[in-house]
């Protein structure tokens, strides 16, 4: 397994090691703008892989992280118009996609996004079993997770809260969970205006 120590933002060297072990495959722990996460590529196989780690239902889908709403957008996504005005942020959206929809978040972290930009978009759940608390340190992953995966990225402490997430599938957007309070008052601010 591949470990990097983080001191703030990874060097350019280190976010090329992390993209080339993501896109050959590989499950990465990394701190986000909230909290750690596992992330691999956003396919089926990485996700049937992270469904069977956590013990998780494979019907649930996990977030998609992108350094951009244009890289969403290249996926499919169809992405209003107000998200360009909040992004990056830790607001997850709930997005139509075709006939389907899609949990997207393009996360308020620049080195994240430079690792986005490198890999293209990212499957992203907390780092935990299904029904356990997130961790908020890399060293808390539990051992059954650690020996499953090929990197972890340890910054320390992530105290963030859990992401604000928003279904934007509807006429009107409608909250499903509230994120960190300060950001959450200043987004229904900003929705109630573009309404």
């Amino acid at each position: 397994m591949k470990r990097w120590q983080l001191a703030g933002a990874p060097t350019e060297s280190q976010l090329d090691e992390i993209a080339a072990l993501l896109r050959s495959g590989g499950i990465v722990l990394l701190p986000t703008d909230t909290i750690y996460g596992l992330h691999a590529l956003a396919n089926d196989a990485s996700s049937a892989k992270i469904a069977a780690m956590k013990s998780r239902i494979a019907e649930k889908r996990f977030v998609i992280i992108a350094a951009s709403v244009a890289q969403l957008v290249s996926i499919g996504a169809d992405v209003p118009s107000m998200l360009n005005n909040i992004w990056p942020a830790p607001l997850t959206a709930i997005l139509r996609r075709g006939t389907d929809t899609i949990a997207a978040r393009v996360p308020d972290l620049k080195w994240l996004r430079d690792l986005l930009e490198r890999t293209g978009p990212l499957i992203s759940t907390s780092a935990n079993r299904s029904g356990e608390p997130p961790i908020t340190i890399a060293s808390a992953l539990p051992d059954e997770l650690l020996r499953a995966i090929d990197g972890v990225a340890d910054a320390g402490p992530q105290n963030g809260k859990p992401s604000a997430i928003v279904d934007f599938t509807e006429t009107e957007p409608r909250f499903i969970r509230e994120g960190d309070p300060r950001f959450t008052q200043d987004l229904r601010k900003t929705l109630s205006k573009k309404l």
